[in-house]
C-alpha cells in the first residue's frame, strides 16, 4: 500500500491544472446526460500477480465516481492503441514498469461513440506500486477474494466477474511447424530450415499483434488474446531460431509477447501431444486451460482433442499471417 502526501486526492475539488491538456482529455456524452471521459475512448490496466492479487486504484474523491476502487487508467491519446494507453496511464498513476508485464488479453466495451478497453496482463516481475499523481488516494494489491468487498467503480464492478474467471487461466497455441510449413507449396523442401525460420518470424509478428477471440474460437465478444505460442519443430528444422529484434507490431509495450521454439527429440507429433498433456496436467484451476493446436494431421488431431485441446487447420493460421 502507498499513500500520497498531497491532500488533494481526498478533496472533492479537483487540483488546479498545470501544463497543457492531453489530446484525449475531455468528456463525451451519450445524449441522455451520461458522460464518459476520453475523446478517443479510455483504457485501464488489470495487472495480475498470482501471489498478491490485482492492482487496484482508490480513486480521488474529486474524480468521476470518486472514492470507488477501479483500475489505473484513463483517456487514450490521439492515435494511441488501447494497450499503449492503459500501460502509460498505469505508469503515470501507479508507477507500473513496462518490463514487468506480459500481455494476456483485452476486453472492450464499445458504445459506438465511446469505448473502454481493459488490458489484462500477468506480472512477470514483482514491483511495488506507488501513488504517482493526484488521481489516487491509494493503490493496493488486492487478493482476488477481497475485490468484491470494496466499493468498486460501477464499470469495473460489472466486468469483474468475467475478468476474474480468466485470470490465471492459460491460453496456449501449439503449432505443428512441419505440417503447417509443408501445407504451402512455396519451395520449402529446398531449404526446410530457412523456410521454418521465415515462418517462425511471421508467427512472432502475428503473436505480437494478438488474436481476436472470434478467430481463436473463444466465445467472449470484444476480446483479443496473446496466447503462449509454442512452435514445435523436428528433423532438419530443429535448428530454427527467432530473430533477435522482432517487429513490435506498432506498440511501445509488447512486453512478454513472443514465440517459444520447442525442438522435438524424435517425433514431432509426440512432442506436441506431450506438450498438450503437460498444460492440462499442470493446471489446478476449476476451469481447464485453453489449448489450441494448429495441424492438418488427422491422427494428431484425434490425440490432442482427446486430451481437451481444440484444433485449427494450417489455412486458418496462414490467413492470419498473410493479413
Amino acid at each position: 500500500m502507498a499513500e500520497s502526501a498531497d491532500p488533494s486526492p481526498h478533496s472533492f475539488v479537483p487540483p488546479p491544472r498545470t501544463g497543457p491538456r492531453d489530446s484525449g482529455d475531455g468528456w463525451v456524452e451519450d445524449g441522455t446526460g451520461r458522460k464518459f471521459w476520453g475523446r478517443f475512448g479510455a483504457a485501464g490496466l488489470l495487472a495480475h500477480d498470482p501471489a498478491r492479487g490485482v492492482l487496484l486504484q482508490h480513486r480521488a474523491n474529486w474524480s468521476h465516481f470518486g472514492g470507488t476502487w477501479g483500475l489505473p487508467g484513463g483517456a487514450k491519446h490521439a492515435g494511441e492503441t488501447s494497450v499503449d494507453g492503459a500501460i502509460r496511464e498505469a505508469n503515470e498513476e501507479a508507477g507500473v514498469p513496462t518490463s514487468a508485464l506480459g500481455l494476456k488479453f483485452t476486453s472492450k466495451l464499445d458504445l459506438g461513440f465511446w469505448s473502454y478497453t481493459t488490458v489484462v496482463a500477468d506480472v512477470t516481475t514483482q514491483f511495488d506500486a506507488v501513488v504517482a499523481d493526484a488521481e489516487s488516494i491509494e493503490v493496493r494489491w488486492v487478493p482476488l477474494d477481497e475485490v468484491g468487498a470494496l466499493p468498486l467503480h460501477p464499470g469495473f464492478e460489472s466486468a469483474w466477474h468475467d475478468l476474474e474467471g480468466e485470470l490465471g487461466r492459460p491460453t496456449v497455441l501449439v503449432v505443428d511447424s512441419a505440417n503447417v510449413v509443408g501445407s504451402r507449396p512455396n519451395g520449402w523442401w529446398r531449404d526446410r530450415l530457412g523456410a521454418t525460420n521465415t515462418f517462425a518470424s511471421a508467427l512472432q509478428r502475428r503473436a505480437a499483434l494478438g488474436f481476436t477471440g472470434d478467430s481463436l474460437g473463444i466465445g467472449l465478444p470484444g476480446t483479443r488474446w496473446w496466447p503462449e505460442t509454442v512452435l514445435v519443430v523436428e528433423g532438419q528444422a530443429r535448428g530454427a531460431a527467432l530473430p533477435v529484434d522482432p517487429t513490435d507490431a506498432g506498440s511501445t509495450y509488447q512486453t512478454g509477447v513472443g514465440v517459444r521454439i520447442l525442438p522435438a527429440e524424435r517425433d514431432g507429433d509426440q512432442a506436441i501431444v506431450d506438450a498438450v498433456r503437460g498444460y492440462f496436467a499442470a493446471t489446478t484451476l476449476p476451469v481447464a486451460p485453453r489449448v489450441f493446436v494448429v495441424t492438418a494431421d488427422r491422427e494428431l488431431e484425434s490425440r490432442v482433442t482427446a486430451l481437451g485441446a481444440s484444433v485449427h487447420g494450417p489455412a486458418w493460421l496462414w490467413a492470419l499471417l498473410d493479413e
